[in-house]
């Protein structure tokens, strides 16, 4: 059974920074891309980033990510983490990990699902 589950998320203050971690079990992800989504309350699920599980070199954000998050990945843990600076009130969110064959912002395209953490920054 697949598994994919999401941990790291809390209570920040604005300008801070959180780590969340994604620990995959239940397949290989040789082939896979492993990508963060997330979903703020109101608002349409949100891409954020994706990694190559393979070489871990390649990698995608947003836009509105990009210069203040970092994905990588952890091949020996099976564990992506997803890190993040200077965050913004506009980063609260529920978090999402994902896996899936094709590199793709489109969360349709991803078969196993995280059930999420939740990440709340303070003005």
């Amino acid at each position: 059974q697949v598994q994919l589950v999401e941990s790291g998320g809390g209570l920040v203050q604005a300008g801070g920074s959180l780590r969340l971690s994604c620990a995959a079990s239940g397949r290989t992800f040789s082939n896979y891309y492993m990508a963060w989504f997330r979903q703020a309350p109101g608002k349409e699920r949100e891409f954020v980033a994706y990694i190559s599980w393979n070489s871990g070199s390649s990698t995608y954000y947003a836009d509105s990510v990009k210069g203040r998050f970092t994905i990588s990945r952890d091949y020996a843990k099976s564990t992506v983490y997803l890190h993040m600076n200077s965050l913004k009130p506009e980063d609260t969110a529920v978090y999402y990990c994902a896996a899936g064959r094709i590199p793709t912002i489109s969360g349709a395209r991803y078969e196993y699902w995280g059930q999420g953490t939740q990440v709340t920054v303070s003005s």
